[in-house]
């Protein structure tokens, strides 16, 4: 597990450099967070990973960003996979006033495979910008990118025109597929999303689609009914993110981290997750 604690006023960085023997199995854990512990000072984390994927190998990557709403966050990773080697990638983004997540997988053999699953959750005046793009190399390549966030107050939520898939030529038979899907929970949120395929190879198949959308009236109005403002309807959607992150949190330090993060959020977080 790597872990980066950072200070107000403070830089905290870590590089990583991982390779994967051919049909092995390896689990990395990376921590961004930071307690500002009420100071408003400016801070600043930041991780590089870097994975070579040996054949046939299998790497599991877990990324939870729980800093307070003082730090920046940048969070890069690439990787490059062998002949069959299988990646999984996780990043929860929870926390921090800014953040960038970069993510480059090359697809350099035949068969390799790449599964990403991006959670992110940008309350208040927090901004999220993601920019991922996947190259298929090889033949017969599979990726899957699925992206899944909330937004509420005035938050801004970007993926930029580089979230996207590659196919270069030679990569007959491989296939990429992005989705996004985004729940706007109020209407002075700004959302941007390009998804974007790059193809050079027939025999090929992109695919990408994004679903978003503010909460229908008639939720709101059925949530009213039964007595919850805005602000608190806007609660149950942050609560709900934040619960499945903290019960799906691969360490107990994590899980803590993201408690933290939810006390300062809602009202009695602490006792609703225990």
């Amino acid at each position: 597990m790597v872990r980066v604690d950072g200070e107000p006023g403070h830089a905290a960085g870590a590089s990583v450099d991982v390779v994967t023997a051919p049909d092995s199995t390896l689990d990395v854990t990376i921590s961004l967070d930071g307690d500002a512990s009420g100071s408003s000072k400016a801070g600043l984390i930041g991780s590089e990973l870097r994975v070579f994927a040996g054949a046939r190998s299998r790497v599991n990557v877990v990324v939870y960003v729980t800093a307070d709403a003082p730090f920046t966050v940048i969070d890069d990773s690439g990787y490059v996979l062998d002949e069959g080697a299988r990646v999984n990638v996780r990043h929860i983004v929870l926390g921090g006033g800014r953040t960038y997540t970069g993510l480059a997988p090359d697809l350099r053999r035949d068969t390799a495979r790449i599964d990403l699953d991006t959670r992110h959750l940008p309350p208040g005046e927090d901004a999220r910008d993601f920019n991922y793009i996947i190259r298929h190399r090889g033949r017969k390549t599979f990726s899957n990118m699925d992206a899944n966030g909330v937004l509420t107050g005035t938050s801004r939520d970007v993926l930029s025109s580089t979230h996207g898939i590659a196919l270069a030529h030679g990569c007959k038979g491989s296939e990429g597929s992005e989705r996004e899907t985004v729940l706007l929970a109020n209407q002075g949120v700004d959302n941007k999303t390009v998804p974007t395929i790059l193809c050079d190879e027939d025999d090929v198949a992109g695919n990408h689609g994004a679903t978003i959308g503010h909460v229908r009236p008639e939720q709101l109005f059925y949530l009213g009914c039964r007595g919850l403002s805005q602000e608190q309807a806007e609660s149950l959607f942050v609560a709900a993110k934040l619960e499945d992150a903290a019960l799906s949190a691969p360490t107990d330090d994590i899980r803590e981290n993201v408690v933290r993060l939810g006390s300062a959020l809602i009202d009695g977080f602490e006792e609703e997750i225990a």
